[in-house]
């Protein structure tokens, strides 16, 4: 009986053990995101009146290469209006419009996109006191040669201004 309980014990042990070197060397070949973050204040162009109305935006854009591809995604804090706050009559839509792109001599081509739309819904129900923020899926290409960047932008589509999206673009591009 004691023979069965230490060769328990010890496969117990043992499967612990490799556990944690299996969960140690996935985690320290992984690869890390670069990220940079910029600032912009946007103001509600449709709205004249004497309360606030500025959204300012705070954009982390991150990447990574790691197996052949590479990775990007973007988080968007944001300080709005405490007026705006449970308002969805103040945006008609709203996205983040993320992007790897290849980086060359002149303008980098993009290589891959995709439009998060989920930022509306987070704008229109932050905080009591309008901030709150977002986090982008991630996107993901599969990478030549060369250097490639995560970039980005905000759309805004504000109520009764007439003029569909209006970009918000953030100078930060991490490059990997």
């Amino acid at each position: 009986m004691r023979l069965k309980r230490f060769a328990a014990s010890a496969l117990i042990t043992a499967t612990a053990v490799a556990g944690t070197t299996l969960a140690t060397a996935t985690t320290a070949s992984a690869a890390s995101y670069h990220c940079k973050t910029s600032s912009a204040s946007v103001d509600n162009p449709a709205y004249s009146g004497p309360w606030a109305d500025n959204y300012n935006f705070d954009v982390k854009l991150c990447a990574k290469r790691s197996g052949g591809y590479i990775y990007a995604y973007a988080k968007v804090s944001f300080e709005g209006p405490v007026s705006y706050v449970n308002q969805t009559g103040v945006l008609d839509a709203a996205r983040f419009h993320l992007q790897i792109k290849k980086s060359v001599t002149g303008p980098d081509p993009v290589v891959k996109y995709k439009n998060f739309p989920g930022l509306e819904y987070k704008l229109e129900h932050g905080n009591i006191a309008g901030n709150g923020s977002y986090t982008t899926g991630t996107i993901k290409y599969k990478a030549g040669s060369g250097r490639y960047l995560a970039d980005g932008y905000i759309q805004l589509d504000w109520d009764g201004d007439g003029k569909g999206y209006r970009n918000t673009t953030f100078s930060a591009s991490p490059t990997v």
